[in-house]
């Protein structure tokens, strides 16, 4: 059995129930600018790129006002996310204690991904961390990146967590095993299921149970 050294974590709907959150910051910041109301749906069609890449689908004529507004309403209102799911936290300190290799490929922007990281306590795990970007989906871009840096690690002794399709989709264009996460309310499973993910865990302690044999 292959030891997984090293594990790649996504952030939203993986670590944190963040993405309700999200989607609240940007409908507080967006509806204003445009004048109108935005349902969840027409939110969620934009998410791939990072934040900057949504306000510039959703008001691209008040860009910098809705990146500062975003930005301000994701912090105020994340008290609607004050922990990461429980038992993570733990999961990370006792995977780092093991000599476990630990970093990050998130869409989120750089800012937003250092709030989360601040309000849920988790700044000091993550050895490299890949945001996303304002042009598009950069997953497999920011995978790569990570494996190219884990000199001294194979392919397949890393393994990225993810709770989107898209992040399967990515895995498989690097090469990379995947746990799929569908602990969070806004995963489908089903949709993770159909697309043959390497493991699939419905709750953060099977997959705390599952990684800690293999590491």
């Amino acid at each position: 059995m292959t030891k997984i050294k090293a594990i790649i974590f996504d952030l939203d709907g993986t670590l944190a129930n963040t993405l309700p959150l999200c989607i609240k910051a940007f409908r507080k910041s967006v509806e204003p600018l445009i004048g109108r109301s935005l349902s969840d749906a027409e939110i969620i069609a934009t998410f791939g790129p990072s934040e900057e890449g949504t306000i510039m689908a959703l008001a691209p004529q008040h860009y910098d006002d809705g990146i500062s507004s975003y930005l301000q309403h994701y912090e105020a209102l994340h008290e609607m996310c004050p922990l990461p799911f429980a038992g993570m936290k733990e999961l990370l300190g006792e995977l780092k204690s093991k000599g476990v290799r630990i970093s990050m490929v998130t869409g989120k922007g750089v800012h937003s991904t250092a709030l989360s990281l601040k309000h849920l306590d988790l700044s000091g795990f993550f050895e490299v961390i890949e945001t996303g970007s304002s042009k598009g989906a950069r997953k497999a871009e920011g995978l790569q990146n990570i494996l190219n840096s884990l000199h001294d690690v194979q392919r397949e002794e890393v393994i990225y967590v993810g709770d989107a399709p898209s992040d399967i989709i990515a895995c498989r264009k690097v090469g990379l095993q995947i746990a799929a996460a569908a602990w969070a309310e806004t995963a489908d499973p089903e949709e993770l299921s159909a697309l043959a993910p390497d493991q699939l865990f419905y709750t953060v302690h099977d997959f705390a149970i599952w990684i800690t044999k293999k590491t």
